[in-house]
């Protein structure tokens, strides 16, 4: 390494530090019982709540995927995309987070999804709690795998070394800390982590503009690529066999601009609809202290999320303006490294590094929590949940540190390949458990007629559509109307499910259907209350 590439190690280095130091200090808290582990004892306030769901939510996406779109192909595919994930913060910390925080209390006083969807429906058999935890296992271990992506990438680019051995050591760091903090450690730490995430992206974009001569400049340069700064319209890179776009008399080639249709609009904007069956951030409603304070973590969270992904739009578009031809971005996965790029070159190396810690505190702060979440899954949910209900609290933590080691391994195979598209990856995931979990999460908090049978149907659905429609429907309707993101036919087709089978059903039992009037009608002093006894 250079005396540049040493200085951004040391800096990385000292922020690698400091987050295993919160770990350490949480360590104590977090071991007590199961409960403090997976969910912090419920005691959250407003500020860690809102940083750590948005932080854990974003992953390195924000500093890594969404500027590499833009810089690929413009405006439009990021603009309705940001669009539409910045409608669903509102709305789900709107409409759900009070009525989730209320209900998992009544409910058994859930401290996870898949026991919230079991306890809302009294079921014996354990159909949904087995279901929710297995499509938990299942898109998480993609989620992780595309942080493990991420810190693979940043260390390759910036030093220069073997990405599979840099993405081990990253996955390493991030099992260490998981391990040893739980829940409330990543969720402190999340706290410091957006924080940073949001000021590296600000920063560079207010030097990136500059660099680029003002916005008047930057986007006079950005009107010279066809269909780069439109909203129903994509740039087109022209490529060669390799994937790479070509490079003719110093500038990069582009052909005509694709078109954006309102379908493919409206499937964009359907990112938005994801938020409803987050589990990494709906966790967060369940574990704030009080109800009342989800109002001030809701403002909080969605002035963060605006700033982030505006700055993270410019970066991209800067990026083409400052870097049209530079080497290792000139593919729709190199392009994912422009944000790396605008750091180094428009900043001293020690400050670089701290920018560049911007996006390992993305990649960190959503691997802990997926990997958190798959854990309960297994070890509260099917170990103690199913297979074993008189096991101890040490015997639970026992199966759920295996089962964090066991998904991060999953995590490393799907992270393998050091040409993966973290966009891509994301999408999937993210559509995933947008499809599987939002409909039934809305239906179980809103309509009391939902039954059980309908629960099933729509986790099933869901889930299946989205394997369907990606792996199928898309393929053959590429080019065509049809070729939409799948979050947005799954997410339609499983409320579709969801009321056909719960209307064809019996109604739920009393008991079900008083729970869900306490959880509608009592006082949040009188549902927390219920937490002391």
């Amino acid at each position: 390494m250079d005396k540049n590439q040493i200085m951004i190690f040391i800096a990385m280095a000292l922020y690698l530090l400091a987050v295993l130091i919160i770990g350490l200090a949480k360590s104590k808290r977090a071991n007590q019982s199961s409960d403090d582990y997976f969910i912090g004892g419920r005691s959250l306030s407003p500020l860690v709540a809102a940083m750590s769901a948005e932080a854990s939510d974003m992953s390195g996406w924000l500093l890594m995927g969404l500027p590499g779109v833009a810089y690929w192909c413009g405006l439009a595919d990021v603009f309705w995309t940001a669009l539409g994930l910045g409608i669903g913060t509102y709305l789900n910390w709107l409409i759900v987070s009070k009525r989730l925080r209320r209900y998992s209390i009544v409910a058994g006083n859930s401290v996870t999804l898949p026991a919230f969807f079991s306890n809302r429906y009294h079921e014996k058999n354990k159909t949904l709690l087995s279901l929710s935890s297995v499509f938990i296992l299942i898109f998480f271990a993609v989620y992780v795998g595309s942080c493990f992506v991420t810190g693979g990438k940043l260390f390759g680019t910036l030093f220069g070394l073997d990405y599979h051995l840099m993405m081990l050591i990253a996955a390493a760091f991030v099992i260490l800390y998981t391990l040893l903090g739980g829940f409330l450690a990543e969720s402190v730490s999340d706290l410091m982590q957006g924080i940073v995430m949001v000021i590296a992206l600000v920063v560079v974009l207010i030097f990136g503009v500059h660099a680029a001569g003002g916005v008047s400049a930057l986007f006079a340069n950005a009107r010279e690529i066809p269909g780069f700064l439109e909203f129903f319209h994509l740039a087109s890179p022209v490529t060669n066999e390799t994937g790479a776009q070509v490079v003719e008399a110093g500038a990069p080639l582009f052909g005509e601009p694709s078109k954006y249709g309102f379908l493919t609009v409206l499937s964009t904007l359907s990112w938005g609809l994801g938020y409803f069956g987050m589990p990494q951030v709906l966790l967060r409603f369940m574990a704030i202290r009080k109800t009342s304070e989800l109002g001030r973590s809701r403002r909080i969270a969605i002035v963060w999320c605006v700033i982030s992904m505006a700055a993270a739009i410019m970066i991209g578009l800067i990026g083409r303006v400052l870097y049209p031809v530079q080497e290792n971005l000139l593919t729709s996965s190199g392009a994912e490294n422009v944000f790396v790029e605008a750091a180094q070159a428009l900043f001293h190396p020690l400050v670089a590094g701290i920018f560049m810690s911007g996006i390992l505190a993305a990649a960190m702060s959503s691997s802990d929590s997926y990997l958190l979440i798959a854990a309960s899954a297994v070890s509260k949910n099917i170990y103690h949940g199913i297979l074993k209900k008189n096991a101890t609290d040490k015997q639970v933590m026992v199966i759920s540190r295996l089962t964090l080691l066991i998904i991060a391994a999953f995590g490393v195979v799907i992270a393998w390949d050091p040409n993966s598209n973290i966009f891509k990856v994301v999408s999937f995931a993210w559509a995933g458990f947008g499809a599987t979990f939002g409909p039934l999460v809305l239906f179980s908090l809103f309509w009391k007629r939902t039954t059980k049978a309908g629960a099933v149907a729509g986790l099933l659905s869901g889930a299946g559509m989205v394997f369907f429609y990606k792996l199928v429907v898309r393929k053959l309707a590429a080019g065509t109307m049809f070729d939409i993101y799948e979050l947005l036919p799954a997410f339609l087709f499983s409320c579709l499910a969801i009321l056909v089978v719960s209307l064809l059903t019996k109604q739920p039992d009393s008991s079900v259907l008083a729970e869900f009037d306490a959880a509608k009608n009592n006082t949040d002093e009188e549902i927390d209350a219920t937490l002391l006894v």
